[in-house]
């Protein structure tokens, strides 16, 4: 798992549960009322702008952006530079034994295009189908924890508005008005805290992870079509280090 991830979620809770322990205990902010509002209204509220499938669907995307770790583009870039050596050398044919040993399917889908004969231009149009397919599923896993850090604040006010209501009903019994407000208060507290230390952050980590994975098949696209153009490794190499930043591109090793 994403080692910032970790840290993010411990630091937040911690910091907010010691926070709470120091201002007068936890008891004071558990409120079952209030969390059936608040995350009861954000599942319902999703469920209404999502179809069932798609919700379902997003957490293998979540569970892919957190544990799994793309290779770094540097790593993508001396891979191809070595595949682009191996088929100007060898020919085609031996990169078919070296992908054997990849886990990579879009990779693996890329260099048997190669083998196959496929033109240059038919290999581009049908990994450019895959990366926005890609950026499709990614983008509703986005907007699906956009949406629920949206909506848990709302339904948060929601709440506090009904114990606003209740709370105005006993105002004869003016020792109930301090309880009752800070338990109006406590959904709004739930509400804020799921949007800016969930849902919030796994959307915004969702974007990264999706462009990362972007960049890497953008990558392994260019340098597929490169090698099947007969490109010299060289060439590949300089067309390949054009997509990084003038600072990454010298950590790029080749042999």
């Amino acid at each position: 798992m994403d080692i910032t991830t970790l840290i993010g979620i411990a630091t937040g809770l911690g910091l907010v549960f010691v926070a709470i322990l120091q201002g007068g205990g936890v008891s004071l902010f558990i409120n079952i009322p209030s969390l059936m509002i608040t995350v009861g209204g954000t599942i319902g509220a999703t469920l209404i702008n999502f179809p069932l499938p798609k919700v379902i669907k997003v957490m293998g995307v979540v569970k892919k952006a957190f544990f799994h770790k793309e290779p770094s583009p540097e790593d993508t870039i001396a891979t191809l530079v070595e595949f682009a050596r191996i088929a100007r050398r060898e020919g085609v044919l031996a990169l078919e034994e070296r992908i054997e040993k990849t886990d990579d399917v879009f990779f693996r889908k890329g260099v048997q295009l190669i083998v196959d004969g496929t033109p240059p231009e038919t290999i581009r149009e049908i990994l450019t189908i895959d990366i926005n397919s890609l950026r499709e599923r990614h983008e509703v896993g986005q907007s699906i924890f956009t949406a629920m850090g949206n909506y848990s604040p709302a339904f948060g006010m929601i709440g506090t508005l009904i114990g606003l209501i209740q709370m105005l009903r006993s105002l004869d019994d003016p020792s109930k008005i301090g309880q009752g407000m800070a338990t109006a208060l406590i959904t709004t507290f739930y509400g804020v805290l799921m949007a800016n230390l969930v849902f919030l952050p796994i959307a915004g980590k969702l974007r990264v992870r999706s462009e990362e994975e972007i960049l890497n098949r953008q990558l392994i696209m260019e340098g597929i079509v490169a090698i099947q153009s007969g490109d010299n490794p060289r060439v590949v190499e300089d067309k390949l280090k054009s997509f990084l930043a003038p600072g990454v591109r010298e950590k790029v090793q080749t042999k």
